[in-house]
């Protein structure tokens, strides 16, 4: 691990001054995906700025109905949130199948929608990653591919997003509140936060240098059963092949998003009006255009499979 230099913020918008103003600083609140990565130098921070303390870490009851969710609430906190079991049960779901319990204790809200892609040549600093320096070439293209992207991905980077809770956001229509260095605020729609590679896969999401997150907002409750559906190699603190966030309404209608399959939790509302047609007619809709490769191509069978579980399931 490379040096770098410490502090600990108690104002958001002085912390986001700070990493602003100093290039190569970052933000550090759990540090479950970041620590990891400067212990083997994919990331080299050269300052931390620490927010544990800003005092972001309540859920909170919006006048729309909703729920705000601070950026601090961690992983444990937010699953078990009563509020959230009850009226928005995709993402306890969601949260509970990802990582392990002593992560989900540490892990922050912001911090999860944050995380970076767990493809095997960005975490390998001998071989190729434009993620990880750009304009090196990309390895994993004409590599070992199997859990990598099938859709939204580029001649750059085939890498995927690995989360499971902004799966579930997706679905919810989450809006992430922001803050930066000149106190300016902006509330951006899941749908729009992370980024497709094209051509700079090093940036994953639309967050100027600096800017912080501060929380999560919740619309009103949509009712219907959810679901998510995650299958992966073995039953625990394994990342999605391919996962399913769903919410289904007793028409047979619903929302539907993808996890594992692409730079950002994968929904498009176009397919969701096929669900009463059933699983093949969804999913032909949502991964048309798709690129798999040999390794990977059966993500597109699988995530069928996985959708018309959760339909059958939904008329139990």
């Amino acid at each position: 691990m490379k040096a770098f230099t410490y502090e600990r913020a108690t104002d958001a918008v002085a912390a986001a001054r700070a990493v602003a103003g100093q290039p190569g600083a970052k933000f550090i609140a759990g540090g479950t995906n970041l620590l990891d990565l400067m212990k083997i130098e994919v990331e080299t921070p050269t300052h931390l700025v620490d927010v544990q303390d800003l005092g972001f870490d309540k859920i909170e009851k919006t006048k729309a109905g909703g729920l705000r969710i601070g950026a601090l609430v961690t992983n444990t906190d937010l699953a078990a949130d009563e509020r959230v079991r009850r009226d928005y049960a995709v993402l306890t779901r969601a949260i509970v199948a990802g990582a392990s319990g002593q992560l989900r204790n540490k892990a922050s809200t912001a911090g999860n929608l944050l995380q970076r892609t767990r493809c095997p040549y960005f975490y390998d600093t001998n071989m190729a990653c434009n993620k990880r320096k750009p304009g090196s070439g990309c390895a994993a293209i004409g590599g070992y591919s199997r859990q990598l992207g099938v859709i939204g991905v580029s001649n750059a980077c085939i890498a995927t997003f690995p989360g499971d809770m902004a799966v579930a956001m997706r679905v919810l229509d989450a809006v992430i509140e922001t803050v930066d260095g000149s106190g300016q605020r902006r509330s951006i729609p899941i749908a729009d936060f992370h980024r497709l590679w094209g051509d700079h896969p090093e940036q994953d999401t639309v967050l100027k240098p600096g800017e912080l997150i501060t929380a999560v907002t919740l619309p009103k409750p949509i009712g219907g059963k959810h679901f998510y559906e995650k299958v992966r190699d073995r039953a625990s603190y394994a990342y999605a092949l391919v996962s399913v966030a769903a919410v289904i309404q007793p028409d047979g209608t619903g929302r539907v998003a993808f996890g594992g399959v692409a730079p950002r939790p994968w929904r498009v509302e176009a397919a969701e009006a096929l669900l009463p047609q059933g699983a093949a007619a969804v999913t032909g809709r949502a991964f048309q255009g798709a690129t798999p490769t040999k390794d990977n191509a059966f993500k597109l069978p699988l995530a069928t499979r996985a959708l018309a579980a959760v339909i059958a399931e939904s008329k139990g």
